[in-house]
């Protein structure tokens, strides 16, 4: 059963299309992972799922309640934690959690017995008498997460749940999600860390510029790009006709499915071979015997950034890059220049 349905959502902030059209389905306790440049319309998604923005078109559910029609219904099955952990200094732990559950009309004896179930599950129990301005980031993280849980929703959505952690937070972030999913709950989470996608999520969706380019399970995804990766830079920075004249005859051998030049990260070449194949030493010969160098070269199984590679001509890195400089050119040339 689906838990999530999206169809057609559209979304427009003035002359800016954030969402052009937007459709996915998310079964009943699966975690979804939802990947994407800035700017690509994830965010502005999960904001039209959660009741956040209305959508100009479009059709979205949770639990078989209409997001338009119910609102009000549908913020009870879900739980929203959004990138920025937004939490009061004053209010100690436990004190923001029943300040939580009193805004979901929670009765105190449910919510007590509630409050001390997530404090255990994040591993909260040193801090929840603590005020909430002492703490670090990555247990400021769990508190958010507490809280978007305890009123038990069905589906829980998370914007970037482990951005800026450590590695011992961001892994308890994930053996918690593991768990609850375990237990029946619906997880939608965006993430540029694609390893964590990667290890979390059952299904995939990759969204550029408001639009679905690629959904399935990570090793589904995976496997259509086909064969092992080679990632060749002749120089540290290549000039686009060796780039091409080393393509040409790459492209030519028959363990090489694909060649793509990324301009992006100084006109290296990324290929697609065959893994049976003796690919990297017959490379770096057919390349001496051009004349051209080889300043690195390695080979590795597909990734999800080269799902994303093979989809858009660049990886996720580049188009964040790209969109950081489109929203402030001045700001990145400065950052180039340093």
């Amino acid at each position: 059963m689906a838990a999530v349905v999206i169809e057609k959502l559209q979304k427009r902030y003035g002359s800016v299309e954030a969402v052009k059209d937007v459709s996915l389905q998310i079964q009943a306790s699966e975690i979804f992972g939802l990947l994407g440049p800035n700017g690509a319309g994830k965010t502005t998604t999960i904001r039209c799922l959660c009741t956040l923005a209305t959508p100009d078109a479009g059709h979205l559910e949770v639990s078989n309640v209409s997001v338009l029609d119910n609102p009000t219904l549908a913020r009870q099955k879900l739980g929203y934690v959004a990138q920025e952990v937004a939490l009061d200094k004053v209010l100690t732990g436990r004190e923001l959690l029943q300040l939580q559950a009193d805004l979901y009309h929670i009765p105190r004896s449910v919510a007590i017995d509630r409050i001390a179930n997530v404090i255990q599950l994040l591993g909260l129990s040193d801090w929840a008498d603590k005020r909430t301005g002492t703490y670090s980031g990555g247990i400021r993280k769990r508190l958010d997460l507490a809280a978007g849980l305890l009123h038990q929703p069905d589906v829980l959505v998370l914007d970037e749940p482990t951005v800026g952690l450590d590695i011992e937070s961001r892994s308890a972030v994930w053996n918690f999600l593991r768990k609850i999913k375990s237990e029946g709950t619906t997880i939608l989470l965006t993430s540029h860390y694609l390893e964590e996608v990667d290890a979390l999520a059952d299904r995939v969706a990759i969204i550029d510029k408001g639009v679905v380019i690629a959904s399935g399970t990570p090793s589904e995804l995976k496997d259509q790009v086909g064969g092992d990766r080679i990632t060749l830079r002749i120089r540290e920075f290549t000039p686009a006709a060796e780039a091409q004249t080393a393509r040409e005859r790459l492209a030519a051998f028959p363990f090489v499915q694909d060649v793509i030049i990324n301009e992006a990260q100084g006109n290296s070449l990324n290929l697609v071979v065959d893994p049976q194949s003796d690919a990297l030493l017959t490379i770096q010969q057919s390349l001496k015997e051009q004349g051209l160098p080889t300043f690195g070269i390695s080979q590795s199984r597909p990734s999800l950034d080269d799902v994303y590679l093979a989809a858009t001509g660049q990886t996720l890195l580049d188009a964040d890059l790209a969109a950081s400089e489109a929203r402030d050119p001045k700001k990145e040339r400065k950052q180039n220049m340093r």
